[in-house]
């Protein structure tokens, strides 16, 4: 009785060992199983589907950005036109001893060159007073004292057709203005040869860009984007005086009268950005 009594204890405890080894081994596979199961979820928490066995999946994608793709140049044209009218700046600067006397006196010389551009045909709406200063004159050697004053008016005349630029400029001096600051030379035709020069420009923007797409390996496709820069238009003139003589005012001058003046060519430049879209 004490022998089968050792027995079953013996059998007791390696029964107990296989219980907790068993449970070990359960408790390693619940572990394996909550594993695959979170990693399933992983997945499915990114966005993956479920794989068809009728999807061919790819072993690797290309993602392309198309918007990167293009060739950018830059291009400049200029295209050269005859002015066929003027823009002057002059001045009329006077002194005197008193305030009063230089503004008078100044003022007297200013209608007189006034009177001496109309009577070259200028409207007097294309002559406009720009500025005024009055400015005391100091004798700084004693003490800064006032010895007299200074008075400047500057003159712009608008409209002034190149071909009496020269007249009017020698008019206007003799009849008191004592400066000249500018003579700005403008043409009628500014638009239409604005846009040659952008049509020039396109095309040499194509030539530069076809040869880099050549030596890089590829084509152009489609204009993707132009883009036009600002530009200086001083050279545009849009409003035209009537500059026939009126009441007889305008005489035929002679060719000695005017001073000497070359207008030249003025200079309308484009400048534009285009992109080209590239084909591989």
């Amino acid at each position: 009785m004490k022998k089968m009594r050792k027995m079953e204890n013996h059998t007791g405890f390696l029964g107990g060992n296989l219980s907790a080894e068993a449970g070990k081994n359960g408790k390693r596979a619940a572990m394996a199983c909550a594993v695959l199961t979170c990693g399933a979820v992983l997945l499915a928490g990114c966005g993956a589907a479920p794989v068809s066995s009728n999807v061919s999946v790819p072993s690797s994608i290309q993602v392309t950005n198309v918007e990167n793709q293009v060739i950018s140049v830059n291009a400049r044209e200029e295209v050269k036109v005859v002015p066929d009218m003027a823009e002057l700046e002059l001045s009329v600067t006077t002194e005197e001893a008193d305030a009063a006397a230089c503004q008078t006196a100044n003022s007297e010389a200013v209608d007189k060159v006034v009177a001496a551009i109309t009577a070259k045909g200028i409207g007097e709406e294309s002559i406009q007073t720009s500025s005024y200063n009055l400015n005391p004159i100091y004798d700084w050697e004693n003490g800064r004292t006032i010895t007299g004053y200074s008075m400047d008016t500057s003159i712009t005349v608008s409209d002034v057709p190149v071909d009496v630029v020269g007249e009017v400029i020698s008019v206007s001096v003799g009849a008191g203005a004592n400066s000249i600051q500018s003579v700005t030379y403008m043409s009628s035709k500014y638009d239409e040869s604005y846009q040659e020069a952008l049509a020039k420009a396109v095309e040499s923007a194509y030539a530069k860009a076809n040869a880099m797409a050549i030596a890089g390996g590829c084509s152009l496709g489609d204009v993707v984007k132009i883009e036009e820069h600002t530009t200086n238009s001083q050279a545009r003139y849009t409003a035209v005086t009537n500059m026939s003589a009126r009441d007889g005012a305008m005489a035929v001058p002679e060719a000695a009268e005017g001073a000497a003046v070359m207008p030249g060519q003025v200079s309308v430049v484009a400048d534009i950005l285009v992109e080209y879209a590239v084909n591989r």
